[in-house]
């Protein structure tokens, strides 16, 4: 099966239960297969618990955990008396061992659920991220690694603001994207409406089409990626001029280039291409940059990296890269 097969069949499958969004879909998959997290915002019942679960029985682990068919799924609802421990595990005594063991907590998992992340304190929400970005938990003097394949899926709900904790800046740069699933179209809706019960019993309707190694196959893929000289000049364009607007506040780190150019070469994976072009830069620059940025006011948060974006795809759609 080439990596263009395997890729669709992943994304078809999981659009069998979350209809009409094959963008959001694919915007998934890329954060997966450039080794990132991503943060989705939205209202409740929009379908990102079922989003996660379909991703998640999609893949089987036959290659990384024997006990179980399918991936490793965990969701953990976000709460203010979380605490660390909750996340990472403790130590408990063993009556027989006649010592304290280590109990894992459900972030040793392959695909993690971050429900509501914005609803526990600062302290919890440095925990998780701490675990994002290195792929491992330090407890006293152990450190533990978790799973090679590690995918975080957060959560956060933009009406209900009371009794929240809002993502600091320096946190939301971690996460690869932030997007929105967002509500359908009428004629979705109405589709969803009529097959319900199949969506609701979604361990019937997804198959297993890839396994965790080709996963992680499609990852050191996604690697390989050429990007011409041109687009990595366009990305730097694009970082440089957001920390130059007159509208921008704080611009975009270094680090939001390095993750920029890896979802861009994982984007073009996902769209059967080894190589990235100037449409990929204008589909991802806003979902991966936008939340990394702080504007001035409400009016630049709506138009400031747009313009910023069209005016370089404009000179690279010039230069005809790829003829």
């Amino acid at each position: 099966m080439s990596h263009q097969v395997q890729v669709t069949s992943l994304i078809d499958n999981i659009e069998k239960v979350i209809k009409g969004k094959r963008q959001c879909i694919q915007y998934v998959v890329t954060t997966l297969l450039a080794k990132g997290h991503i943060l989705l915002e939205d209202n409740p019942g929009a379908g990102k618990t079922v989003l996660a679960k379909t991703l998640a029985l999609s893949i089987s682990n036959n290659d990384l955990v024997s006990e179980h068919h399918h991936l490793l799924f965990k969701r953990v609802q976000f709460t203010p008396d979380l605490l660390p421990m909750d996340l990472l595990g403790s130590h408990i005594f063993d009556d027989n061992k006649k010592d304290f063991v280590f109990k894992k907590g459900p972030l040793f998992t392959n695909i993690l659920l971050a429900d509501e992340i914005n609803r526990a304190s600062p302290k919890v929400q440095s925990a998780l991220l701490e675990c994002m970005a290195e792929n491992q938990i330090s407890i006293g003097d152990h450190t533990y690694p978790l799973e090679r394949m590690f995918f975080t899926i957060a959560t956060q709900n933009p009406i209900e603001s009371d009794g929240t904790y809002p993502l600091p800046h320096a946190q939301l740069d971690r996460f690869f994207m932030k997007i929105s699933l967002g509500y359908v179209t009428e004629d979705i809706e109405l589709e969803i409406y009529r097959d319900y019960l199949s969506i609701n019993n979604i361990k019937e309707t997804v198959k297993q089409v890839l396994t965790a190694g080709d996963i992680l196959t499609l990852q050191d893929e996604a690697e390989k990626v050429f990007v011409h000289e041109e687009i990595l000049i366009g990305v730097k364009n694009i970082i440089f001029a957001t920390r130059k607007h007159p509208d921008i506040h704080v611009g975009a780190s270094t680090r939001s280039g390095i993750i920029f150019l890896k979802c861009l070469k994982a984007f073009a994976l996902v769209n059967g291409r080894t190589f990235v072009i100037e449409d990929d830069i204008k589909a991802l620059a806003e979902p991966v940059i936008h939340h990394r940025l702080l504007f001035k006011n409400k009016e630049a948060k709506a138009t400031a990296l747009a313009g910023i974006i069209s005016k370089e795809v404009e000179r690279l759609a010039k230069l005809n890269l790829h003829e």
